[in-house]
């Protein structure tokens, strides 16, 4: 009798569990399936340089209009035409329904583990924290949203990245702009704070927060002197060496450009240095001003990282040593997760292409052709890794790095009292 009335709880459980997240897990899908259908004319369009909404979308072949309800159904129309163009018969790529499909199972994925995945589920339950599942999809939305982006925006540039060496700079300057957005409206929602997790990132003090403010005015400081003329694009003449149909071109005046990138930096590292004095140890900001600026802190944390490295390596060995597209990308990510995970993603990165050249020396001692992949995937999948694999991570660096505490996003130390529908000011300094 205990054992059925068990297995009858255990049932209805199942089913509201379905009748609360199936509909928006539903939603999310069909929404990833469009972004990827989107993400497809991207990824034709914008290395062409092409527009993206107009002309409409059509067969690279004949040039015969799709319509929308035969052939431009995402994931379900490839296998509606059968893989070929209804008029010229030529075959469609695969890469098509692919991406579609990819895109909605991520998606997906990240509503699963931030809203449905109990967090008494061991590992799976753990990687979003409390502050995703207490608060449910609504009063989350705009940060949701921008990790939706930021999923979107590094497979896209993965896609482009390997196939053209290039990095379209209006992908990661669109998660950054969704990033921002995202933490200006989060506070303005009514959300449950838990002691452990008040904010899906780690926050500040106001030492940090103005370091981070009056960096971001030094890089449009300098973004505005470069748009006028005062300072120059570095590599600006590199079309002229490149050969025939090679991607990449041998430049040599690669140390060069790096003096022009370098006075491009310094009004933001003067910036940061200046606001970090004025801010320091004057207590707490707002929640809301915190927010902000962990985003941006995160934007200059994962974009420096990349671009010390960038500066320091072209220097050293006289070629273009990471691309400026790797820069944007670490920057974007960092704009929605803030900076401690950007720092994770710069040394785990290395491994993933210490794992591709393996795999590129096996095939090539087996006779197998094998392309050489530019580093942004290796910054993607570093950061999908750190993203899903959190406790994982964790778990490896408490092994590795026994002495050094990791940055959490809140402690019972440094957090005031906190109750379930108080917005409190919360902080954590490192």
């Amino acid at each position: 009798m205990l054992l059925a009335t068990h297995a009858t709880i255990d049932q209805l459980l199942l089913k509201a569990s379905l009748f609360e997240h199936l509909p928006a897990a539903t939603f999310v899908f069909v929404l990833g399936a469009c972004v990827g259908s989107f993400m497809n004319v991207v990824h034709y369009r914008l290395p062409r340089n092409m527009r993206l909404l107009v002309p409409a979308s059509s067969c690279p072949s004949c040039n015969h209009r799709l319509r929308f309800f035969r052939e431009n159904i995402p994931i379900i129309g490839w296998f509606a035409i059968r893989g070929k163009c209804r008029y010229c018969k030529e075959p469609v790529s695969f890469e098509y329904p692919f991406v579609e499909l990819l895109t909605a199972m991520l998606f997906l994925m990240c509503y699963v583990l931030c809203y449905w995945v109990p967090e008494s589920t061991p590992f799976f339950g753990e990687i979003f924290g409390p502050w995703w599942h207490d608060n449910g999809i609504i009063r989350t939305l705009p940060m949701f949203i921008a990790l939706l982006t930021m999923v979107g925006g590094l497979l896209s540039m993965t896609f482009i990245d390997a196939r053209t060496f290039t990095i379209p700079i209006q992908i990661p300057i669109f998660m950054i702009v969704i990033a921002f957005l995202a933490t200006l409206l989060q506070p303005w929602l009514h959300v449950r704070h838990t002691p452990t997790q008040v904010w899906p990132y780690p926050l500040i003090d106001w030492t940090w927060s103005l370091a981070a403010f009056c960096g971001m005015g030094g890089v449009l400081f300098s973004t505005f002197l470069l748009k006028v003329g005062i300072l120059k694009y570095s590599f600006s003449d590199y079309e002229e060496y490149v050969q025939g149909d090679e991607i990449l071109a041998v430049y040599p005046h690669a140390r060069r450009e790096m003096f022009k990138e370098v006075v491009f930096l310094l009004p933001i590292v003067l910036g940061f240095i200046i606001g970090w004095f004025l801010g320091y140890e004057t207590g707490i900001p707002p929640l809301a001003v915190q927010g902000i600026a962990g985003s941006i802190l995160g934007y200059l944390v994962g974009g420096g990282l990349v671009w010390g490295i960038r500066i320091l390596g072209t220097l050293g060995f006289g070629r273009e040593a990471m691309g400026l597209g790797d820069v944007h990308l670490l920057a974007g990510v960092g704009a929605v997760i803030g900076w401690w995970d950007p720092v994770l993603i710069f040394f785990i990165a290395p491994f993933s292409g210490l794992f591709w050249a393996a795999v590129s020396a096996i095939l090539a001692k087996i006779g197998k052709q094998y392309r050489e992949i530019p580093y942004g995937p290796h910054l993607a999948i570093a950061t999908l890794l750190v993203v899903f694999c959190r406790p994982g991570i964790d778990w490896a660096w408490s092994i590795a790095m026994t002495n050094v505490q990791m940055s959490t996003i809140s402690t019972p130390e440094s957090t005031t009292e906190v109750t379930p529908e108080v917005t409190t000011e919360v902080v954590v300094k490192f």
